[in-house]
């Protein structure tokens, strides 16, 4: 179990007042039911992420759809996106020279 998946089990999902909710499984295939749920819940395109108020009626449509989505607090949606900004920072350039390296005088 990574650190990311230990943190997620720790916090309950009831003490944020905002959820992350992110479409990770495709829809294609699944119970027109739960095609309704994401429609309600404004997820349409896979790793689109959406921001719920957290409330029973919004806990239980995800409930529902819980194996298509992951379910994030605030906090964790926040450290995930900077981690990921980390990531894609610019980076010193790497500098590579071709030139041939000095000849050192010996004289014998």
């Amino acid at each position: 179990m990574n650190a990311f998946k230990a943190y997620k089990a720790c916090v309950p999902v009831e003490w944020s007042s905002n959820l992350y909710v992110t479409l990770v499984r495709g829809i294609p295939g699944t119970r027109r039911l739960h095609r309704r749920t994401l429609e309600a819940l404004r997820l349409r395109k896979c790793n689109r992420t959406v921001m719920r108020w957290n409330t029973p009626t919004v806990r239980g449509m995800l409930q529902q759809v819980k194996r298509l989505v992951v379910i994030e607090t605030e906090e964790m949606y926040k450290a995930r996106k900077q981690e990921g900004a980390k990531h894609l920072a610019l980076r010193s350039p790497l500098v590579v020279t071709h030139l041939p390296a000095p000849a050192s005088n010996y004289s014998e």
